[in-house]
Parts: structure tokens; C-alpha cells; sequence
């Protein structure tokens, strides 16, 4: 193994966690506001149809991109009507969530495409190019992202007072600022940044469509955010090493290890999620969630 080799491994590591990058700073923003929110799975998956219809439709990625944003924050607000307005149980709306995008991606796709749930395939303008170093723009997009959660979270006037909204809503309900507000924004953010990992699949990292096609990524990503304790830059670090057992599934499959001899895909395949479950197993109990998270707020009277 040379070094170009790693070079390789490391690119493509790199391609391969930005939908999980995307998806994990989303629910940074969603959870430390106190929202809970799992269906980030369901999101990225109706981003990823959402941008491939319209980028097929129109030939034109971008607009596709805009598409997947809009109808993922459309999603994120019905989870925050929900679990904001209504006081729901946030859990039962996430999982509610991803079974409404599972079922209406395939739904509507079969029924537009014909193609079993799957969209035409993407060429040319329809689909991101390169722009920086063999990198499209949602691959910058969703990198910048994580400077800018850092620096707005825990540098702003904004981003304090949306921690303090997850830690001690009735403090800042107390202050004269609007908790429903502050969380709503935040929702809004994390259905943006669902958008972006989801149309960068469709759009970016693929040619198109496909059925289920973020694979647990909603759930891998929020694997990483408990594990990176909610934090930006861990979660860059934890999105990266499983981009890095992605890819290496990808470069192992067929090949022989010495005394072990041709490993089966399918074992190959389940490292990601192998290596959620011990992620999950070694933080439980030591990762320490926003006191707020997943507590509807209801303000005294």
C-alpha cells in the first residue's frame, strides 16, 4: 500500500461521511435547543427524492438541492408542530416521521417514475460537480457547517441563548424571549442541514433516487452526536471515522486477509454499525444530554 493509496482512502472516507456530518450537526442544532429529534433518517430521505425529482425535472442540481432543503424543513416543521406547539411526545413524532418518508418517497416515485419507487437517472447539469480538489459544493457546504455551529453556538448571543432554551427553558422564558421561537429556529436549521446530506446523496454522491437509499444513516448520525457529547468538532472527527469504515468496506470486499482468507460482504458491510453499537455501549451513561432535551416546555401561567 503506497501512498497514494491512502490518498484514495482518505477522499473517499471523506465523501462518504458528509451525509452523516450533515445529518449529526443537524441534530446538534435540533437537541441542544431541546428538541429530540430521531427522524432525521426520514428528512434525508425525503431530501434525497425531493432533490433528485426536481434536479431531474429541471436539469438543474441546484435547484434540486433548494428542493431537498425545502421539503426537509417542510418535514422538520411538522416534527416541531408536533413536539413544540402541541407538546407531543418527541420520540413517537421522529419515529412517525421516518415511516411517513420511507412510505411516501416510494409511493410517489413508483407512481411518477414507474421505475419501482426509483427516479431516472441524473447526467450533466442535473448532477454536482467538482469545484475544489475533486469535491463538489455540498461536500464545502456541509464543512463550513461545522466552523460556523461552533462559532454561532458557543460564541453568540444567539447560540447562548439557544443552549439556555435546552438547558433551562423557564429562565429564558422568564427573560421576555420566546422559547417556541428560539426552537422553531432551530428545527428549521436542522431540516436545512438534513436537506443538504440528503440531496448531496441524490445529487452529489449518486446518480439519482433510490429506495431507502440513506440506510440508517439518520440513526448512524445520531450514534456520532452522542458520542461526540454534542459538540461540532467531535462530530466532524466521529462522522469521519465512520466515513473511513465505509470506505474501507468498499475496498475489502474481495479480498483475501492473511489466515482468515475472502471475508463475506455482508460482514464487511456491517462495520458501521457494529461500530455504533460499541460507540453507543462505551458512552451511555457518560455522555450528558442538554437537561432539557426531549421535555415539552409549558410556560406557567
Amino acid at each position: 500500500m503506497d501512498l497514494g493509496f491512502f490518498v484514495t482512502v482518505f477522499d473517499s472516507s471523506l465523501r462518504l461521511s458528509i451525509p452523516l456530518l450533515a445529518a449529526c450537526l443537524a441534530g446538534l442544532w435540533s437537541e441542544r435547543s431541546g428538541v429530540v429529534d430521531i427522524g432525521l433518517e426520514g428528512k434525508m430521505l425525503v431530501a434525497a427524492f425531493a432533490a433528485a425529482a426536481a434536479a431531474h425535472a429541471f436539469g438543474s442540481a441546484w435547484i434540486g438541492l433548494i428542493a431537498g432543503i425545502g421539503a426537509s424543513v417542510a418535514f422538520a416543521l411538522i416534527h416541531g408542530f408536533a413536539s413544540i406547539s402541541q407538546r407531543g411526545n418527541q420520540i413517537v413524532s421522529g419515529v412517525a416521521i421516518n415511516m411517513l418518508a420511507a412510505g411516501l418517497t416510494a409511493i410517489v416515485g413508483n407512481a411518477w417514475y414507474a421505475q419501482g419507487g426509483r427516479t431516472p437517472p441524473l447526467e450533466g447539469a442535473a448532477r454536482f460537480g467538482d469545484v475544489f480538489l475533486g469535491h463538489s459544493a455540498p461536500v464545502i457546504f456541509a464543512l463550513l457547517a461545522v466552523p460556523v455551529t461552533w462559532f454561532v453556538l458557543g460564541k453568540t448571543r444567539f447560540g447562548l441563548r439557544l443552549r439556555a432554551v435546552g438547558e433551562n427553558p423557564a429562565a429564558v422564558d422568564t427573560a421576555g424571549i420566546s422559547v417556541t421561537g428560539l426552537r422553531y429556529v432551530a428545527v428549521m436549521i436542522c431540516g436545512a442541514l438534513c436537506g443538504l446530506g440528503g440531496a448531496y446523496l441524490s445529487v452529489g454522491q449518486s446518480a439519482g433516487f433510490l429506495p431507502n437509499m440513506t440506510a440508517g444513516k439518520g440513526f448512524i448520525a445520531l450514534a456520532a452526536l452522542i458520542f461526540a457529547k454534542w459538540r461540532a468538532w467531535p462530530a466532524l472527527g466521529t462522522c469521519f471515522l465512520f466515513g473511513v469504515l465505509d470506505a474501507a468496506a468498499i475496498r475489502l470486499q474481495g479480498i483475501s486477509l492473511p489466515g482468515i482468507g475472502e471475508v463475506p460482504v455482508q460482514a464487511i458491510q456491517a462495520l458501521p454499525y457494529l461500530l455504533t453499537v460499541i460507540l453507543l455501549a462505551g458512552v451511555i451513561g457518560k455522555a450528558i444530554p442538554p437537561r432539557a432535551a426531549g421535555v415539552p416546555y409549558v410556560k406557567e401561567r
